[in-house]
């Protein structure tokens, strides 16, 4: 409502259509009680009047029966005691009818005289016979012989013609009152029910000019807003709540017709900022997926500025990447830059050009060479011809890897979302860029590592087996210089099967470090593994497989398999088994390979530097712990050995 009122003009104070409602209905209200007022008024006045006049009309028999009374009494000569006793019972109901009409008795209901002419006639009548009537009966009653007795009769005749044409009078202007006091309420009912049925008109009318015309005039127009007619105006015909809405109404209706005749030219707005916004993210996508591809970090670098140089439409654009001190910018690509400016800044200091000052600030600038900021140097830039250039940080986790630029011949201003779209692609190359290198460094640690157990591997079996021929060598030369055939033969035996035994190591080896593994398919692998060992040993082997899980990792999946050709080598060198088996079991917990032979064992308690049988165990235990896998042996002199891993 005061958003209504408020939208009314300067000065224009409403007039509420709730006051008129409410007025109209308490002034029916006060009307209506006064008229039910009267009428109740006038009911309670004819309250007990059937019962006043019928007492008033039988005061007229009591009286003459109290004459009969007297006469027959006399005629008859009853006695005194009897005749009182009769007499002076229709005597006390006689002056008891007259206390009733004078005072009422609200049990009978018998109402007392509101009138005061009635009220005079009854204390009229009520005087004449106290003064007249009372007193002939009394002296009837005191009398003791007849003769005085018929003179009180006679008396009482004389007297009672009067009395009862008082009481007749008394009668019929009581009859007169109660009737005027009737047709009176007769007039308040048939005027009660004039002014509900005037009232029932004036309401209806009231409602229909105030309330029914105006909605119907508001459901017009809204039928003609909803067909596209905006024009539409409706005429204010009164100040309260529908003068209000139909003021809104107006409003409203001037308002949509404004917004639909800019419609087409706010649909082309927002039609060309979403256009605007598909190209950002259709080049943010295909960035970030040219990025994800496999390739060098030139590469990675050269399809980026050339995507990004189209989508600026920019003439120039170029890519420099920190050198590992961070003091130097290195051109990595570029895209429509000169010979001159290829060779000038293929490789340029930090503090010598903006770009320095970018990596500093981390935040991008948006520069024209031809007017630099007095606190920033430009390099060729300004002997390139270009208007405008704009830098832009690439970066990985907030630390700067390099800047890219965009050079444009005509000067250029770049908006906000532009902006944010460009550093975003610079935060995606520093991400690709930096992923690059970590795949480098991981290239190098994973050779380094193999190196690692290569010379390992070296060390456990070919230099061992160097190492003893070449104590057997100085024990043959030995044997030569003493001339010793006997022991020179059993020399020459040993050396040999030293040299078998080298000889079997190394294409072990090869063997070990030359097996391709696939790399969804461990069964596979596993089972050509016990193959070849089989082939080559004539040790008979068993494979068997339980259960059900998720694949395996590349990375694990080649651990694996170098841990089991592992225990496959150390069985063939120690074991001495006759059967070996291999059983891989799968659940939702991971995978469980183990590795049992049927050979001599050995005592893990014993250490490795005391026994040859550890040989490759620490191995083993490295190769494990690099996929987070446990590996376990479990072994007694006599009883085999067991290589559990767990993964």
């Amino acid at each position: 409502m005061s958003d209504l009122v408020a939208a009314g003009p300067p000065g224009d104070i409403p007039q509420r259509l709730a006051n008129k409602i409410t007025g109209l209905l308490v002034l029916f209200f006060i009307v209506s009680v006064v008229a039910i007022g009267l009428t109740l008024l006038v009911s309670w006045q004819l309250e007990g009047s059937a019962a006043a006049i019928n007492d008033a009309g039988s005061q007229r028999m009591r009286s003459y029966r109290l004459g009969y009374l007297m006469a027959r009494s006399a005629a008859e000569d009853i006695s005194a005691h009897s005749a009182a006793i009769e007499i002076g019972g229709e005597i006390e109901r006689f002056e008891q009818v007259l206390r009733d009409l004078e005072q009422g008795d609200p049990m009978r209901p018998l109402a007392p005289p509101r009138d005061p002419e009635v009220l005079s006639s009854i204390q009229a009548i009520r005087a004449d016979w106290l003064q007249i009537g009372r007193p002939i009966l009394d002296d009837y009653l005191q009398a003791t012989d007849r003769t005085h007795r018929f003179l009180a009769v006679s008396r009482y005749e004389q007297w009672i013609p009067g009395f009862v044409h008082d009481i007749d009078r008394l009668v019929q202007r009581m009859e007169r009152n109660y009737a005027f006091s009737a047709n009176l309420q007769r007039m308040f009912q048939i005027a009660l029910l004039a002014l509900a049925l005037l009232g029932t008109i004036i309401l209806i009318r009231f409602f229909f000019v105030l309330v029914i015309r105006p909605l119907d005039r508001l459901y017009d127009g809204i039928k003609r807003m909803a067909g596209d007619d905006f024009s539409v105006r409706l005429a204010i015909e009164t100040r309260d709540e529908f003068g209000l809405v139909t003021r809104g109404f107006n409003r409203m209706a001037e308002h949509l017709q404004k917004l639909y005749a800019t419609l087409e030219e706010r649909v082309a707005a927002k039609t060309s900022s979403l256009e605007a916004r598909n190209l950002e993210l259709g080049l943010l996508y295909e960035v970030a997926a040219f990025l994800n591809e496999p390739a060098s970090i030139e590469t990675l670098c050269s399809g980026f500025i050339k995507r990004v140089k189209a989508a600026a439409r920019a003439d120039g654009a170029t890519v420099r990447l920190c050198s590992a001190g961070g003091d130097d910018l290195f051109l990595v690509a570029q895209e429509g830059m000169s010979a001159e400016f290829r060779a000038c800044e293929h490789v340029i200091h930090r503090g010598q050009c903006v770009c320095g000052k970018v990596l500093d600030t981390a935040t991008p600038i948006v520069i024209r060479p031809q007017r630099p900021p007095p606190e920033m140097s430009l390099g060729t830039c300004t002997r390139d011809g270009q208007q405008t250039t704009a830098v832009f940080t690439i970066s990985h986790n907030k630390r700067m890897c390099g800047v890219f630029n965009l050079f444009f011949r005509e000067p250029r201003e770049l908006t906000r979302p532009e902006i944010c779209l460009l550093e975003t692609l610079g935060q995606h190359l520093g991400v690709a860029v930096e992923n690059q290198r970590l795949r480098s460094r991981e290239r190098e640690l994973a050779i380094s590592e193999e190196r690692n157990l290569l010379a390992q591997e070296l060390h456990d079996s070919i230099a061992q087996g160097l190492a003893f021929l070449n104590i057997q060598v100085q024990l043959l030369q030995d044997s030569l210089d003493k001339e010793r055939p006997e022991e020179f033969q059993a020399t020459v035996d040993q050396i040999r099967e030293g040299v078998q035994e080298s000889y079997e190591d190394i294409r072990e080896l090869l063997v070990h470090f030359r097996t391709r593994v696939n790399q969804t398919d461990l069964d596979s692998a596993i089972r050509a593994s016990l193959d070849r060992f089989e082939s080559q040993t004539g040790i008979a082997t068993a494979f068997a497989i339980h259960g059900s899980g998720t694949p395996l990792p590349p990375d694990s999946l080649v651990q694996v398999m170098h841990i089991i050709q592992e225990s496959l080598s150390n069985i063939r060198k120690h074991a001495m088994a006759s059967q070996v088996r291999v059983v891989v079991e799968r659940d939702e917990r991971g995978t469980l390979v183990e590795v049992r032979d049927d050979g001599v064992g050995f005592d893990p308690v014993v250490p490795s530097d005391q026994s040859g049988r550890h040989v490759g165990l620490k191995i083993m235990q490295e190769r494990a712990g690099r996929v987070g896998a446990r590996c376990s042996i479990e072994s007694k002199p006599g009883e085999g050995t067991r290589v559990v891993l767990a993964i």
